[in-house]
């Protein structure tokens, strides 16, 4: 397709995604719409792109707080070239799924840097378990904490407590570092709403958005375009 035209076509679907009537037409308008009506498989790309773009931006306005790990909650390489954050919920189980992919892209790419961001939104449980992995995370005890709690079954509060015994976390210092934790949460919570996401898991890298379970192929792949950028 023309430049001109795939601008027309990314301006169009912007309109269309913001609930707005596509009246006015720039120069070569009539073109577009012929276009437009012979090809409409073009409006999703146009509106993907469009997509992509802004959360390109969101990304960039708010990268000190997507990847600037809480504590020791990181993996890999702490001075990567690439960060790959991941933004997830104890009681996802697709969360719990994407551990063996996270696992594995760490082995297999020594300048990959992974951040863990707490995005506590299925159930109650969640923010409790949410509050205790950030604590564990200001002990250096996320990673310990993290598997045990993952492979501990259902989240519960005796499961969260059975984990904190298990990584060895000093719960006493709960309530007096619960402002912090409760701030962290806050704050995580704000920026997902920024970066549009709806659901965990969901993963930040370069200037991309990512979300659900994906394959180590998509996961490494996107890492790619993020280290070809840089």
């Amino acid at each position: 397709m023309k430049t001109w035209m795939l601008g027309a076509v990314a301006i169009a679907g912007g309109l269309v995604g913001a609930g707005l009537a596509w009246t006015a037409r720039p120069a070569g308008g009539d073109e577009v719409r012929t276009y437009l009506l012979a090809h409409p498989e073009v409006i999703p790309e146009a509106m993907q792109k469009l997509q992509e773009r802004e959360a390109g931006r969101s990304v960039a306005a708010n990268r000190a707080a997507i990847e600037r790990p809480f504590g020791n909650a990181v993996a890999g390489n702490p001075n990567g070239d690439v960060t790959l954050v991941e933004y997830y919920d104890y009681n996802c189980g697709y969360c719990r799924a994407s551990l063996p992919a996270i696992r594995q892209l760490v082995a297999a790419d020594p300048r990959l840097r992974v951040v863990f961001r707490e995005l506590p939104i299925l159930a109650p449980t969640s923010r409790d378990a949410a509050r205790m992995s950030l604590l564990a995370a200001t002990q250096g005890k996320f990673a310990a904490f993290h598997d045990a709690l993952y492979g501990g079954g259902r989240v519960s509060a005796d499961s969260i407590a059975a984990a904190a015994r298990t990584a060895g976390v000093d719960t006493s210092r709960l309530p007096a570092l619960a402002p912090r934790l409760d701030a962290e949460i806050a704050a995580n919570l704000e920026t997902a709403g920024k970066l549009g996401l709806t659901g965990t898991p969901s993963w930040v890298v370069g200037d991309r958005v990512l979300s659900g379970a994906l394959p180590v192929a998509e996961l490494e792949k996107a890492i790619a375009t993020a280290r070809a950028g840089a």
